[in-house]
């Protein structure tokens, strides 16, 4: 499938960002994951949410249930904070695109140490399945979401100027877009209590 052209991005087009609930490596089996449904960086639409694996691999047919089954029919992007949820449960975003015609866009903060992580993945049962992942989001390119300020994406299924289009559109209140730092504190606030950090 061809990456969606946008002509013109409206300041409130529809964005689904997509975060995990903290969790316990050596208890927990499953986390939430949280997405939320926001017009631009401006109005907050929806809430919703899943479960994912500790370190499995269904992270990507969770996110697209979570978007054949939700009420709201006019997302046009999916927007994902970092590749992996529940410890190194990964994100095919090739697959995510293809079945959900959204394209993604992946947010990451800082420059992973693709070093550590291929060395990693090599004692993982489902290490081709994460190389793939890996290869198929590509190195992550930086965006100046502030002046002066980065932060780095992936895409798929769009083009990069749109992403970074979207990106820098959406992060109205911090270096991190607004549909990825609402769903972090509220999938941290549901289950420590309280939203806190890292956000």
């Amino acid at each position: 499938m061809d990456e969606v052209r946008f002509y013109s991005i409206k300041d409130e087009v529809r964005i689904v960002g997509i975060d995990d609930a903290p969790f316990n490596l050596y208890k927990d089996k499953k986390t939430m994951i949280v997405g939320v449904v926001y017009r631009g960086g401006s109005f907050l639409d929806g809430v919703l949410k899943s479960e994912v694996e500790v370190d499995g691999i269904d992270s990507t047919d969770r996110i697209i249930d979570m978007m054949r089954n939700t009420r709201h029919k006019d997302l046009r992007v999916i927007m994902l904070d970092g590749l992996g949820f529940a410890g190194f449960n990964l994100v095919d975003i090739e697959r995510l695109f293809k079945e959900t015609k959204l394209p993604v866009i992946v947010v990451v903060r800082r420059m992973p140490d693709f070093e550590s992580i291929g060395e990693a993945i090599k004692k993982l049962k489902n290490r081709e399945f994460y190389r793939r992942c890996i290869e198929t989001a590509g190195r992550p390119r930086k965006v100046e979401t502030k002046p002066g300020k980065f932060i780095h994406i992936q895409c798929r299924g769009i083009d990069f100027s749109d992403a970074e289009d979207i990106v820098r559109l959406s992060a109205t209140r911090s270096l991190i877009p607004e549909p990825i730092r609402v769903a972090h504190l509220i999938a941290t606030g549901i289950v420590l209590g309280e939203s806190r950090g890292g956000a």
